[in-house]
């Protein structure tokens, strides 16, 4: 009986002529001169990619979670680029708190906002600003955006509204096994 090995063989010059034919069509795919992570802030109605891309680094900021992708960061910023659209003072009060965090990260960085590795860095700049309108009403609105996600909700351990089901007396109420019984 003859084994025959299940591993197929790459040679050099099949890797590089598939690699030559793949590099070409993920360009295209994702756009000429965008990478897959910033192609959804092309389509702002109201804000460039630059500030969508702040406001998504100032909600992970504001908000931090680890276990959360960027994509839900997204979908809680969205909304308030339809408002910025409808709105001028909107606008003028993201712009005006986005370019304010701009200049203050390049004084002390020299890079805006959003290119700061370190999220304590970024922290200190967001601690400086947490007085203005600007912070104050983007601080107030993600706490809904953000956690008002029924596909987030499992991950931070809710289970949905209980009032559908009977409330919560016959489902949990007293689901206490972390003190001792008495």
């Amino acid at each position: 009986m003859r084994e025959v090995d299940p591993r197929r063989r790459v040679s050099r010059r099949s890797f590089l002529q598939s690699a030559a034919v793949a590099a070409p069509a993920a360009a295209v795919a994702t756009g000429v001169g965008l990478s897959a992570e910033e192609a959804w802030a092309e389509g702002g109605a109201a804000l460039s990619p630059a500030e969508l891309k702040t406001l998504v680094k100032v909600a992970r900021d504001i908000y931090p979670h680890d276990f959360l992708a960027d994509t839900s960061y997204i979908a809680a910023v969205r909304p308030w680029d339809a408002k910025a659209a409808s709105d001028p003072a909107v606008k003028q009060l993201l712009g005006d708190g986005i370019r304010r965090l701009d200049e203050d990260a390049r004084s002390r960085h020299r890079v805006a906002y959003a290119q700061i590795g370190w999220e304590a860095d970024r922290v200190v700049l967001l601690q400086a600003i947490e007085h203005t309108p600007f912070f104050k009403a983007l601080r107030a609105d993600l706490v809904v955006s953000l956690y008002n996600q029924p596909d987030l909700w499992p991950k931070f351990g809710y289970e949905g509204s209980s009032a559908d089901k009977g409330g919560y007396i016959n489902r949990g109420f007293n689901d206490i096994d972390w003190l001792p019984k008495v």
